[in-house]
């Protein structure tokens, strides 16, 4: 029978698949499924805050002195707008986060939003390889587990006939 072990991540032992039975084999196929959930969810929500960020940049870049003065919509709530003015096109403020504001120049605005955009893509790559490591390891145990349940066919088998 081939040995197939799974490696968690660095500092962790490896563990040795062929010698678990098919019942540690479930738990631990299932505590993976559980954790690449949560990996997804990670990922949905990075991927929704990396588009709030990208539109704020691009916002950002749409403010130039010859927009001073024109009528905008300023959100009040997330369905509530009131009308506004432009009156000053060369700093912003903008939400740093947990309920802070901080007023920018419109240079500083958009290099806060590119390396806010820089880092969440960083840490969305960095659970992508995790749950591709987690994948794998999933496999593993899946491969072993049908291993398992096919030699406990094939004992069964001939006590059968």
């Amino acid at each position: 029978m081939a040995t197939v072990s799974a490696a968690p991540a660095p500092g962790l032992q490896q563990i040795d698949l062929s010698k678990l039975n098919i019942q540690q084999l479930a738990q631990l196929k299932q505590q993976l499924d559980q954790e690449l959930n949560v990996l997804q969810e990670s990922l949905h929500t990075l991927k929704i805050a990396q588009g709030k960020f990208v539109e704020s940049g691009e916002s950002v870049e749409k403010m130039t002195p010859d927009i001073k003065g024109r009528t905008i919509l300023v959100p009040l709530t997330g369905s509530m707008y009131v009308p506004g003015i432009i009156a000053d096109t060369e700093n912003v403020i903008i939400d740093i986060g947990t309920g802070y504001y901080a007023q920018k120049d419109i240079e500083g605005a958009k290099d806060y939003f590119k390396r806010k955009v820089q880092f969440v893509t960083e840490q969305m790559e960095k659970i992508q390889m995790l749950g591709m490591e987690k994948s794998k390891i999933r496999e593993a145990i899946c491969t072993m587990m049908e291993m398992k349940l096919h030699a406990q066919a094939q004992a069964q088998k001939p006590s059968s006939s």
